[in-house]
């Protein structure tokens, strides 16, 4: 199963606690909020193997703007 990670950008506060838990995929930018790696438009495509890390990470997210959804249900996980 594949996942799409969307963030919520704008309304991140910066707290690090995505890239600390997560590092693989998530880094602080230039402006303290938190970027998915290698990504330009705030959505990832990932598999399954990958799930736990990102979850960990969204769900350690105080405001909420790490969301997680299953691409081929669009079911919300996060």
């Amino acid at each position: 199963m594949k996942y799409r990670i969307e963030h919520d950008r704008e309304n991140c506060i910066a707290c690090g606690s995505c890239w600390s838990i997560c590092p693989e995929f998530w880094e602080q930018g230039e402006d303290g909020k938190s970027l998915l790696k290698n990504n330009k438009n705030n959505k990832l495509v990932i598999e399954e193997k990958d799930l736990e890390c990102n979850k960990s990470a969204a769900e350690s997210c105080p405001v909420n703007v790490i969301h997680i959804i299953e691409e081929d249900s669009e079911n919300k996980l996060i």
